[in-house]
């Protein structure tokens, strides 16, 4: 009788960290950066860029605001990053590990190319 009530008492202390979905960070390649397009009545001086991420069959297009005086974002296309994809959010890490979100415009699916035979 005791070694039942110890295995329900692990299938219970178990089971609420099963019903949890777990989040994956997974590889996304820059596939673009452009210059955001803002609206005349926009601060000039905040320089935006619309970068292209493509996760899996997706290219998620997304807002990305620089720390001023840094626009080392142009020249990022091509290099792979490691993104945690939400609903209205992608999270990525810096080089020293600190979390960032910027928002997605926009989710077109990835174009599919087929291989000449």
């Amino acid at each position: 009788m005791l070694k039942l009530l110890g295995v329900i008492g692990i299938c219970l202390a178990t089971f609420p960290a099963l019903s949890q979905p777990t989040s994956q960070y997974q590889v996304a390649t820059i596939t673009d950066v452009k210059q955001h397009q803002t609206a005349g009545g926009a601060d000039s001086n905040v320089t935006c860029y619309d970068v292209s991420l493509k996760v899996g069959d997706t290219i998620y297009v997304t807002l990305y605001t620089p720390w001023p005086g840094t626009n080392t974002v142009k020249y990022a296309t091509g290099r792979d990053v490691l993104v945690l994809v939400g609903k209205k959010t992608i999270t990525y890490n810096d080089i020293l590990g600190q979390s960032f979100e910027v928002p997605i415009e926009s989710q077109p699916p990835a174009a599919v190319t087929k291989a000449s035979k």
